[in-house]
């Protein structure tokens, strides 16, 4: 019986697969990047202190943009286009989950409706992207080669998480509870969706790359389609539970660099 971190191996172990796998993450960290490097920009007066907050998301996103790149550098490979069926980021947009592009690249200052749905897309995404790095954490965190990677993301993708639980709780002291959790599960059941289908079509590239035999692709496509079952029977509601994380002001400060590879 395979696993996940047996999975993961055979990706690691790949060149193509593994080329496959750091452009896909690096492609969603740099929209993740540009996106809340334009929301920091429009923040309207009533929320301006939450812009350096903001600009220091945007930052760690970009970051581990980079880390990805470095992943791929030190085995001497360069990014692969991202086929559009694996863009997560993406793909989000389009189903109107999130705020607009084009809403964005106007200089028009944003509202505190947008920040809520702003902050409400971050705590969905980010739940999902810290669920993800506790698994990578667990079983690569002590591996030589990406190990200093995934700990070093999985340590931002808490403090993100934690800052959205703080804001959005901010907000909904100020009167926005309602818009807040319509708000949360909209996205989440969205989400669901979009994350199962993504995930079906990053198996099926890395089915072809690792010539998996069809019964064995056959049981991963299943184990996605029963995660999505769980999810939308009520899994999804880990997604818009708020709480006083213990950390407060976790994008307080100024973001870390991105480690150098050899």
């Amino acid at each position: 019986m395979f696993s996940a971190k047996s999975l993961f191996q055979e990706i690691l172990d790949n060149d193509e697969a593994f080329q496959l796998f750091c452009s896909i993450a690096a492609s969603g960290e740099a929209q993740g990047g540009w996106e809340n490097g334009r929301i920091a920009a429009l923040v309207p007066e009533s929320q301006r202190d939450l812009a350096p907050k903001i600009t220091r998301h945007g930052a760690d996103e970009d970051k581990h943009g980079r880390i990805f790149n470095a992943l791929l550098r030190k085995r001497e490979l360069e990014p692969v286009e991202v086929p559009r069926e694996t863009d997560y980021t993406m793909l989000l947009e389009t189903h109107g989950i999130g705020l607009a592009h084009d809403k964005l690249r106007r200089d028009e200052p944003l509202t505190e409706r947008d920040i809520v749905t702003y902050l409400s897309h971050s705590r969905v995404t980010e739940q999902r992207a810290a669920d993800q790095m506790v698994m990578l954490r667990k079983s690569f965190g002590d591996h030589p080669d990406v190990g200093r990677a995934i700990n070093m993301i999985a340590g931002d993708e808490d403090n993100h998480l934690a800052y959205c639980h703080e804001e959005l709780l901010r907000l909904a002291a100020a009167g926005h509870g309602r818009l807040i959790q319509a708000t949360l599960r909209e996205t989440a059941l969205a989400e669901i969706v979009i994350y199962r289908d993504v995930s079906l079509a990053v198996m099926g590239h890395m089915a072809a790359i690792l010539r998996w035999p069809r019964a064995k692709s056959a049981v991963l496509m299943a184990a996605i389609h029963a995660m999505h079952l769980a999810e939308r029977a009520g899994g999804w509601r880990r997604m818009v539970t708020l709480r006083m994380p213990e950390r407060r002001n976790a994008l307080g400060g100024p973001a870390t660099t991105a480690p150098e590879y050899a």
